[in-house]
């Protein structure tokens, strides 16, 4: 089984910066391709961005791309979403995903997932 614990969320002012991190527990974690979605309320949940097992090949969704950048320590089990001029529209809590379809945008793909962190971001 695996486990996936976010941090690092909180409340920011627009063209402020955060940095999410998903610490990973569990067997071959190491082996599973990570991915960041959020959701925010009243809507649905939204790729964010991916990254491959090695960490080598990763993917972001058009909203973000040029502000947001994922990467992962397997050293530290850790993969990371940097987020950078952040908007009020990217509101919205952050889940941390696991599973074995590097690259997938689709939500079915992830068969693990972490309880969520909250980003809020004021104008």
């Amino acid at each position: 089984q695996v486990q996936l614990v976010e941090s690092g969320g909180g409340l920011v002012q627009a063209g402020d910066s955060l940095r999410l991190s998903c610490a990973a527990s569990g067997r071959n974690v190491n082996n599973y391709a990570m991915a960041w979605f959020r959701q925010a309320p009243g809507k649905e949940r939204e790729f964010v961005a991916a990254v491959n097992w090695s960490g080598g090949i990763t993917y972001q969704a058009d909203s973000v791309k040029g502000r947001f950048t994922i990467s992962r320590d397997n050293a530290k089990n850790t993969v990371y979403l940097q987020m950078n001029s952040l908007k009020p529209e990217d509101t919205a809590v952050y889940y941390c995903a696991a599973g074995s379809q590097s690259g997938s945008r689709r939500a079915v793909s992830y068969n693990h997932w972490g309880q969520g962190t909250q980003v809020t971001v004021s104008s």
